[in-house]
């Protein structure tokens, strides 16, 4: 797998834009029916999933209908969360004006609001892309993922963290956008993040009465069943999409850039940024619906607004443009991606030589 992109001038970055703007525009005049089937059937499957795996857990007695019950959960989570709620929040279906598709209404089962996220994510990582300073979503903010960022003692403890943060991953995502950190050295006011505060403990109070009051107070004597299982589905949930997000954003050969580099950038230099701040992960049609398509990180840098759906076929013609201009399109397994991002952060875990 190359890893190393060629340095393309203006002109050439732009023709590169170009090429890309091209396919965009192939695919936006080709939106239609099979678009909408495809996320009004993603719908409904986490409905039946859900239904499925909930009334499993209610009223089964023995292991194997648990089981059962929590992998239908959590695959109800699973592609709330990666296949219909991220990208319906991304705009990827306004074009049909269909209020229950509308991104900026959409409300995701998980502990992180929407508006937060829309800000954190749509707004902030997909403009400022791996701009240190600029992006948070590099490290999370107290992860060190690049020797370009600065090391201190806490990183010595990421590997810990890091594994924490999967664990609870929809919590790190839900406090993402308070910046807790911010108030914590003095560049955020305490009144400022007790109003950034208000949506997201809203959202947490709703999330964990639904998981672990609601459902479990209706299944009567088989509440510990239904609590247990709840939170089983939820970590499911949590440890797969922190691997996808991972692995789409942190493995070998992903680069980040300065706040220099990105000064007065044209847009074909936006989508060179776009590439090579990103990475795919190999996979098979179930395997990249499962992970809202985010197996193709690369193609959804550079098309966020585009069904998701459609990335497989888009990346055909992406790989060969970037093969034309000599940018590396960084590909691999799910075990090596995953592996690249797990020896990043023990490796940053300390101080690079120079910093020594």
């Amino acid at each position: 797998m190359n890893t190393t992109s060629k340095a393309l001038t203006r002109a050439e970055a732009d023709a590169f834009g170009r090429e890309l703007d091209a396919i965009r525009q192939e695919v936006v005049s080709d939106l239609g029916k099979r678009d909408v089937d495809h996320i009004r059937g993603m719908i409904r499957l986490v409905r039946y999933t859900e239904a499925g795996g909930r009334l499993l857990l209610h009223f089964g007695v023995d292991p194997f209908t648990f089981i059962l019950g929590v992998a239908a959960l959590g695959t109800s989570k699973i592609l709330e969360n990666m296949e219909v709620g991220h990208n319906v929040m991304h705009g990827q279906y306004d074009w049909t004006r269909d209020p229950k598709l509308d991104s900026r209404t959409y409300e995701w089962d998980t502990a992180c609001p929407g508006d937060d996220w829309r800000h954190s994510h749509n707004y902030e990582h997909h403009t400022f892309t791996n701009v240190l300073g600029r992006d948070r979503d590099v490290g999370y903010g107290f992860l060190r993922v690049t020797p370009e960022q600065t090391w201190n003692s806490s990183h010595f403890w990421q590997p810990v963290t890091a594994t924490l943060l999967a664990v609870f991953f929809q919590w790190g995502v839900g406090t993402h956008d308070l910046r807790i950190t911010e108030t914590l050295a003095g560049k955020q006011s305490v009144a400022e993040l007790k109003k950034r505060s208000r949506p997201f403990l809203r959202k947490a109070a709703w999330q964990l009465g639904k998981d672990y009051a609601f459902f479990p107070a209706l299944a009567l004597w088989n509440a510990p069943r239904v609590m247990l299982g709840n939170m089983l589905a939820n970590l499911a949930r949590n440890l797969w999409s922190f691997a996808i997000i991972f692995c789409g954003h942190f493995p070998e050969g992903v680069r980040v850039y300065s706040e220099d580099e990105t000064r007065d950038e044209t847009r074909g230099e936006w989508y060179v940024r776009q590439l090579n701040g990103s990475a795919n992960i190999e996979g098979g049609r179930v395997f990249h619906i499962f992970s809202g398509h985010l197996s193709h990180q690369i193609e959804h840098h550079l098309f966020p607004d585009l069904p998701a759906a459609r990335y497989p076929e888009i990346a055909l013609r992406v790989r060969e443009i970037c093969e034309r201009y000599g940018q590396a399109y960084n590909t691999g397994s799910f075990a090596r991606q995953l592996g690249s991002v797990a020896r990043a952060i023990a490796t940053n875990a300390l101080p690079t030589p120079a910093m020594a």
